[in-house]
């Protein structure tokens, strides 16, 4: 079975199912849909249509362009209270928008990052909101350059950035009553400036657009949330 990068990520597999969250674009099936892939001479094409309906929730996905470099190095980060491939406790959740969790922003701690780093930011995105361009949740920048870790208080200089929202500082996942899974983001970037000089209501996009050539090194894990249709939390 081929294997095929899509919007960033790998759809192995492609008889077995695709992620339901994956950034992969239903379209694709149109470009490459005189392609057979296995021995019954079923198209790529069809295939990507018939998992596109039952994994895209109704809306379909879309593909950007990654704002971390190519040439930047890759770091570790890990938390007490969330990890890799989990899924987020009630406590971390959003305490609006239709849910009731605690917002309590959970601790980061990270180690392997670039000694050349000069500052860190911390970014928290939604990249299945239906939105047409995902949900930023969390920003944080100009994070001194000796940090290896982000906790509820922020270190001196730090600048909690406004969310997509609207909000300044952590907000925690929401999505909408029965969609499918999402899959959140949650990267730490090693900068080769000491400030970005940007004032806390920058809006989300700018911000991280103004970070992209400024970033040398990342850690990222991804943190799942999905809500039933009953679900009120």
């Amino acid at each position: 079975m081929q294997v095929l990068a899509l919007g960033g990520r790998q759809t192995q597999g492609l008889g077995d199912g695709v992620e339901d969250g994956g950034t992969w674009c239903a379209s694709a099936a149109l470009l490459y849909a005189d392609v057979p892939v296995d021995a019954h001479g079923r198209q790529l094409g069809d295939l990507l249509s018939a998992q596109a309906s039952s994994h895209d929730g109704g809306y379909g996905f879309t593909t950007i362009r990654s704002g971390i470099p190519d040439s930047a190095v890759r770091f570790s980060v890990s938390s007490p209270q969330v990890r890799n491939g989990g899924t987020f406790p009630l406590s971390a959740w959003a305490d609006q928008f239709g849910c009731t969790g605690g917002n309590e922003q959970f601790t980061l701690d990270w180690s392997g990052a670039p000694a050349s780093a000069r500052s860190f930011a911390v970014t928290m995105f939604d990249p299945d909101a239906p939105s047409g361009s995902g949900i930023w949740h969390w920003l944080v920048w100009d994070i001194p350059s000796g940090s290896t870790q982000l906790t509820s208080a922020l270190p001196a200089g730090a600048v909690a950035g406004t969310d997509s929202a609207g909000i300044t500082g952590y907000l925690g996942p929401c999505p909408p009553a029965g969609d499918i899974t999402h899959h959140y983001e949650i990267t730490v970037y090693a900068l080769n400036v000491a400030s970005l000089d940007l004032p806390s209501s920058t809006p989300a996009a700018l911000t991280t657009f103004s970070m992209s050539s400024h970033i040398i090194g990342y850690a990222e894990m991804t943190v799942d949330a999905r809500r039933s249709a009953t679900q009120t939390d």
